[in-house]
């Protein structure tokens, strides 16, 4: 028997009818659109969608206990599931457009780190750092990783590390503890030798994913889709999202976050991806609501097939915990209050909940 999620059990069903009263395939668990087709077994009446799902059944000694369309997962980064209360599909590719200096890399880090924690399998695409810095990254929010690099559950595809043409002399000038990182690394990353070659690049990430047996499980994290924009023709780049997406999203059943930089104008590859991308999660910062400080805020604009509540949420992070949403008139975490914000909740971030909350995922408070 499984945990129910879009698992078979050879638990026997029976009856058709869910716990919402609602006509169900006892197959498939889809609702009974038509007339039910039934079948008898062991003195029990089964009620079946279809002839397809009836006759499934007498092949097989299992069936489905639960089904959710395309199946959902919360990210557990507080703020994005509390915009999301069903979940992120995953099937999804989602774009997280960011501006400079609202920390998109403890968003990504966070991502990554929720998902490791619930056991899947994660690949991390990195165009602007090597990996041992991605790992680095980990250690400044006190989450170790190395565990997770040790039993294969966490892979990078570098398409970084191409630029340096003496990569001997960079091992040299590595200190004990970086050294020490890279050990941990090496064995869990495969090296894109030219991330222009569109195709090798998809290999990369299709064989990692293959590797970790990554089908409906796991995610995947790009680092930044502008500076892969910046290495290719600009078709290139749209057939390479286009094909990620149908090839690890729509086929794998995995999602996919990555990072850009936000445009005003919108215009550009990857800022006119808008109409494609599944999901949109914004990150900007706010100079009006704290004299004298630069907010972060974060909202999910869009995301397909589930509801989405497009709020602005304040948030900030602390090192163990990761991101923390904070009240307007308090200021970040560790600042005295000093009177910015009021009572009415005018940013619009709709949280009027005293900030401070840490996510469901923790528990702790701020």
């Amino acid at each position: 028997m499984t945990d129910g999620q879009g698992e078979r059990t050879t638990i026997p069903v029976g009856s058709g009818e869910s716990s919402d009263g609602d006509r169900r395939c006892d197959y498939c668990r889809l609702p009974i659109s038509g007339g039910a087709v039934t079948a008898d077994y062991e003195g029990e009446t089964y009620a079946f969608c279809s002839a397809g799902c009836r006759d499934a059944l007498t092949e097989s000694d299992r069936v489905f206990t639960q089904y959710h369309g395309f199946r959902r997962t919360p990210t557990g980064v507080g703020p994005i599931d509390e915009s999301l209360p069903q979940g992120v599909p995953r099937n999804s590719f989602v774009m997280l457009t960011d501006q400079a200096g609202t920390r998109s890399e403890s968003i990504r880090a966070e991502l990554v780190w929720r998902a490791l924690g619930r056991g899947e399998p994660v690949v991390v695409v990195t165009f602007l750092e090597p990996p041992v810095s991605v790992v680095q990254s980990f250690v400044t929010l006190d989450w170790n990783v190395l565990p997770y690099l040790e039993a294969g559950q966490l892979r990078f595809v570098d398409a970084f590390t191409y630029r340096m043409e003496d990569r001997e002399r960079m091992a040299e000038r590595l200190d004990d503890w970086n050294t020490h990182l890279v050990s941990f690394c090496e064995p869990a990353t495969s090296r894109v030798r030219d991330p222009s070659d569109v195709e090798e690049l998809s290999n990369r990430i299709d064989d990692a994913l293959e590797d970790l047996d990554a089908e409906d499980r796991g995610i995947v994290v790009l680092d930044s889709l502008d500076e892969f924009g910046s290495g290719v023709q600009p078709v290139q780049a749209y057939r390479f999202v286009k094909d990620l997406r149908a090839t690890v999203c729509k086929s794998r059943f995995v999602p996919v976050y990555a990072s850009a930089a936000a445009s005003n104008d919108g215009e550009g590859f990857p800022n006119d991806l808008d109409y494609m991308v599944d999901g949109i999660v914004d990150l900007r910062l706010n100079d009006d609501l704290v004299e004298g400080s630069l907010m972060k805020q974060l909202r999910v604009r869009k995301m397909r097939g589930v509801l989405a509540l497009p709020k602005w949420v304040l948030y900030e992070y602390t090192a163990g915990e990761g991101i923390v949403t904070i009240d307007p008139r308090e200021g970040p975490p560790g600042d005295s209050p000093d009177g910015g914000g009021s009572d009415d909740d005018s940013d619009g971030d709709g949280d009027g909940d005293g900030g401070g909350d840490r996510d469901s995922d923790s528990g702790a408070s701020a």
